[in-house]
């Protein structure tokens, strides 16, 4: 992997790596380039469970990381109907909420009733800081959560694959959406529940998927 220095990083980050390891892993790899210890930011994270692009900046560059926070993206989505989640995502503790299996003629009246600007509640696991303090750090010492929605927009929502329990669609989305709440929202309307299984960010902003570097996990 080159890592550029002053400048950003596409990565396509790993499942199971949080965000912050994946800056630990290039601030290392450029520190060892450089011969002296290099400053390494994100523009963004991403759950550990989801994989994909993730914008990283060297040096200098990590002044400049406001500038990709308000940028829209772009995600692949794998949902799991008949089944909600503590997280909204597989790290949770699951449970059955419905055996109705909606037909895929119901899934195409549904999905697109999200599109547009909407209010969504982010999810109590998220790192959206309520009183200075993390919600998900609130969430696991099992305190009540009060988050306000907020006004996202979605700009659309494609149905890929539908196999009962699972749904596979793509969806490009402003800033500040929360894929596991646009899911649990998603299985709510259609009387179900629902949960994220896989998540996989594609675009953030004119910044692609196949650009991106990926890590030698064998040498890191």
């Amino acid at each position: 992997m080159h890592i550029p220095e002053n400048d950003l990083l596409l990565v396509d980050k790993p499942v199971g790596w949080s965000s912050f390891k994946a800056v630990a892993v290039v601030r290392r790899l450029l520190s060892q380039q450089l011969g002296h210890k290099a400053k390494v930011g994100h523009a963004g994270t991403l759950d550990p469970f989801a994989t994909g692009l993730l914008i990283l900046l060297t040096g200098k560059a990590c002044k400049e990381a406001g500038t990709f926070l308000k940028l829209d993206k772009s995600y692949e989505v794998t949902a799991i109907l008949g089944q909600e989640s503590t997280t909204g995502d597989p790290e949770g503790e699951l449970h059955t909420t419905s055996t109705a299996e909606p037909t895929e003629e119901e899934l195409r009246v549904v999905l697109p009733q999200f599109i547009g600007q909407i209010k969504q509640t982010p999810p109590m696991y998220s790192a959206i800081k309520i009183g200075g303090v993390r919600a998900y750090q609130l969430a696991r010492k099992g305190k009540e959560v009060k988050i306000e929605p907020r006004q996202i927009t979605i700009h659309s929502i494609e149905l890929q694959r539908y196999a009962y329990p699972e749904l596979k669609f793509v969806c490009h989305v402003s800033s500040g959406t929360y894929i596991r709440s646009l899911v649990e929202d998603i299985g709510k309307a259609l009387g179900t529940g629902a949960y994220t299984a896989a998540l996989r960010r594609t675009t953030i902003g004119e910044y692609h998927i196949e650009d991106a570097q990926h890590f030698d996990e064998e040498k890191i």
